[in-house]
């Protein structure tokens, strides 16, 4: 490791499905899984591309009913390429002596690496080595060089070279019983002598993708001319020719692949453009460095370096890659959300949840243009939103618990339990907060950016009619005089009803509650913000009466919160009435507790009847708020809150949650450097081998979790440098862990690149000489100007 590369050594089947999670590459238009170019789908491999947005609706019948799900579809596979020597059998590595095998992956170049050594029943010995990227500067093109050498023969090569779209879903084993067949076959052709074309179209949603791919060979860096023969079939095509090779004399083989989707285009014929770009692409090489650039350019304005053990340098970075290979500059142009699972694979068939709120800090401080993007997505869909919360007997704008294409709820109707084997009901979707959490980015993306254009055009709009919903949830009890909202989720997923009860949902999530608290609260300041003629154009378009506003400023101010007896924050009403958990038990009997809710339904239980917690719930306030905001809000509620009550809030629920969730570890880690920075540091390596370390068990192979992994970047960026922004100043308050000796971040705020460095006892501010303004930064009770160029350093 050298904190840029990740390295496998030796061909490993039972890995080989993580691999390729860890290894996908991806530009934000596509991304393809590590699969080696041999592979098909089986126990072992599972080759994947997946489109930004590229989504298709399938019905199914199971449990007695029939069951609609929208999935990111499982595009054409563009890798296939493969040889046999002499006459034999075409590789396949389970067939043949493995003498050497090395996986690499490198960050910095975003290129996947692969060298083999094989010895085969004939005792012939070769060696291949491919090199693999998918374009982050031209989001259309991806290419494999694959280098091939006879160490101790001489003879014939025979290559296989095709694109292959003879494939379905079948990525995630507990969605086996439903139907994953989403392409249908357009077209396949010959185009020249070198290249061949293949056009597919989803069932329902119709998009269309044409994926074109040019085959050379190359002895000495000759082209050879090499006659070929091309074989079509329903959604495949491929190409086969023969060469002669020489004992120790290499040849290069060259794959450049172009496609094309009709996703989020007017028109529909994909076809002209892929056959035009072919023509014009020059060799692998040229590819290779204009590829190189866009990923320098990118490093440049994400980079996190830290000083302490390589491999939590190498992980900050690979999660700093997927995420940009996920979202990345190209996503700008493009009407999608940002999947929870990335587009590394099939789990959560590629919905968007409520992960933009751990996603969308990092890149608020460096693209913050593809957040906004994101929440046009967002936008985009208001009038779905809309037309939910009508159809629902609410007012204003429900956006879905999970997302897809169109914006309408993907949240299934029923949940298998891979543990029983039973398909059981799914209320997930009553997960309400998820609409808090579009405004808290909304806001968020406003103070690090000041892009009052946004605001103005898109984001006022949907924090208005998200306020409208909120306030369409409460109810008023007289008695307690306060507003109360019944029959939601919160964030903690275990619990979706009461003990014994038919009826899905609970009273007075706190989480729930407080966050309506705040965004009512925040659109009156939004509104406050915004120029006279604009907030007055808004008011009219909107409706929005003085007395609908009161009414926003009232619920704002006695939104019902319950507590324990001893002060400690209820989860919700009734919490603590439920039975303590025997967690020695259950460790003791299954070891990872994790999924909690999975076993206590395999054995006709259910965690509705304990205290206990999937992922972070009440706690997801102090995440979000500093210190000084939470007790302003409760004071503002009309609770008194006093500091210490945080710490105690943090211990009662950290003891009874099972992280079933990788979230878990964000929140945790953060919540933790407020008091113990060394356990806050372990629980940040925890997150950061999540995923690489597949500490789920088998969650990896299916996607990574990108929330989880931006939100590691988080931590880093904002929580250990104590990174705030409040009334157009930066607030600084660094807490670096011990094992954090040194650590470099630059921060793009309001178009404005600082450089910060932090040590354990000093840290340095310094603005870009090509700043265009002065930055105010503050640090202990002190605000300090900094001109373009400035640099000051402060004493921890």
């Amino acid at each position: 490791m050298n904190g840029w590369t990740l390295v496998y050594e030796g061909f490993d089947p039972a890995e080989e499905s993580l691999r390729e999670t860890l290894f996908t590459l991806g530009n934000g238009y596509f991304a393809t899984r590590g699969a080696t170019e041999e592979s098909h789908a089986d126990d072992v491999h599972y080759p994947g591309t997946y489109l930004a947005g590229g989504y298709n609706r399938l019905e199914t019948e199971i449990a007695g009913r029939r069951i609609e799900n929208e999935d990111l579809v499982n595009w054409p596979n563009w890798l296939c390429l493969t040889f046999r020597t002499n006459g034999g059998e075409w590789l396949d590595l389970t067939e043949v002596q493995i003498l050497e095998y090395r996986q690499e992956l490198c960050l910095q170049t975003g290129i996947m690496f692969r060298h083999v050594r094989v010895r085969d029943r004939q005792k012939r010995e070769t060696t291949f080595q491919v090199r693999r990227l998918v374009h982050m500067g031209d989001p259309n093109l991806a290419a494999i060089e694959q280098t091939i050498t006879a160490e101790n023969w001489s003879g014939s090569i025979e290559v296989r070279s095709s694109l292959d779209g003879r494939i379905k879903n079948t990525g995630v084993k507990r969605y086996a019983e439903l139907r994953g067949d989403h392409l249908v076959p357009l077209q396949t052709q010959r185009v020249g002598n070198e290249a061949m074309l293949l056009g597919v179209r989803t069932k329902q949603s119709n998009i269309q993708m044409a994926q074109v791919a040019r085959t050379r060979i190359f002895r000495e860096e000759i082209c050879l001319g090499l006659e070929r023969r091309t074989i079509h079939e329903a959604c495949y095509v491929q190409q086969e020719f023969a060469f002669e090779v020489s004992e120790k004399c290499p040849v290069r083989i060259e794959k450049i692949v172009t496609l094309k989707s009709s996703c989020g285009r007017g028109d529909t014929d994909c076809v002209d453009e892929v056959l035009q770009k072919i023509d014009q692409l020059e060799n692998f090489n040229v590819l290779l460095r204009s590829h190189t650039k866009a990923w320098e350019q990118l490093w440049d304005r994400c980079d996190i370096k830290v000083l302490c053990d390589e491999r939590t340098q190498l992980l900050i970075r690979l999660h700093i890659f997927h995420l940009l290979q996920t979202v990345s500059p190209h996503t700008i142009n493009l009407d999608v959300g940002v999947p929870a699972r990335g587009l590394h694979g099939e789990a959560y068939r590629g919905h968007i949840f409520w992960d933009e709120l751990f996603i969308f800090p990092f890149l608020n401080f460096r693209i913050p243009e593809i957040t906004r993007a994101l929440l046009i997505y967002r936008y985009c869909r208001l009038s779905e939103a809309r037309r939910a919360a009508y159809s629902s007997g609410y007012k204003g704008a429900m956006f879905p618990w999970q997302s897809g294409s169109d914006g309408r709820e993907e949240t299934q109707v029923v949940h298998l339990n891979p543990r029983s084997g039973r398909w059981n009901p799914d209320h997930t979707h009553l997960q309400r907060h998820v609409n808090a959490a579009i405004v808290f980015n909304i806001w968020q993306y406003y103070k690090a950016t000041s892009d009052h254009e946004f605001i103005e055009a898109y984001g006022t709009e949907m924090v208005v009619e998200i306020a409208r919903f909120l306030v369409s949830l409460t109810s008023y009890n007289s008695e307690l005089e306060r507003y109360e909202i019944l029959g939601v989720m919160g964030p903690d997923e275990y619990h979706d009803a009461y003990p014994d009860t038919g009826e899905p949902g609970l009273r007075n999530n706190t989480y729930t509650n407080v966050m309506t608290a705040w965004v009512l609260w925040h659109t009156l300041r939004l509104l406050d913000c915004l120029p006279v003629n604009r907030r007055d154009e808004i008011r009219e378009t909107m409706g929005l009466s003085d007395h609908e506003l009161a009414h926003w400023d009232a619920v704002s101010r006695r939104m019902r919160v319950v507590f324990h007896r001893d002060g400690v924050i209820s989860q919700f009403e009734g919490y603590e009435q439920l039975k303590e958990f025997d967690w020695d038990r259950y460790r003791k009997k299954y070891g990872s507790i994790n999924r909690l809710d999975r076993l206590l339904e395999a054995e006709g239980d259910s965690p509705n009847r304990y205290k206990v917690s999937k992922q972070a719930d009440v706690l997801m306030l102090f995440y979000l708020f500093s210190e000084d905001e939470v007790i302003e809000l409760f004071s503002r509620l009309g609770y008194p809150f006093e500091s210490k009550s945080i710490q105690k809030n943090i211990d009662y629920y950290l003891e009874r949650t099972s992280d079933g969730s990788t979230l878990s570890s964000i929140v945790s880690s953060w919540l933790l450097s407020m008091s113990d920075l060394s356990q806050s540091w372990l629980l940040l390596g925890h997150a950061l081998e999540s995923d690489v370390s597949d500490v789920q068990g088998g969650t990896t192979p299916e996607g990574i979790h990108l929330g989880v992994m931006a939100g590691t970047l988080d931590v880093v960026q904002r929580c250990y440098t104590g990174l705030m922004v409040r009334d157009e100043v930066i607030w600084l308050n660094p807490v670096p862990p011990q094992s954090l000796q040194r650590l470099w971040v630059p921060i793009y705020y309001q178009q404005q690149w600082i450089h910060l460095e932090i040590r354990k006892n000093r840290f340095v501010v310094k603005l870009r000489k090509d700043a265009r303004k002065i930055v105010k930064v503050g640090f202990k009770d002190q605000v300090y100007e900094l001109d373009p160029g400035d640099s000051r350093e402060f004493q921890l």
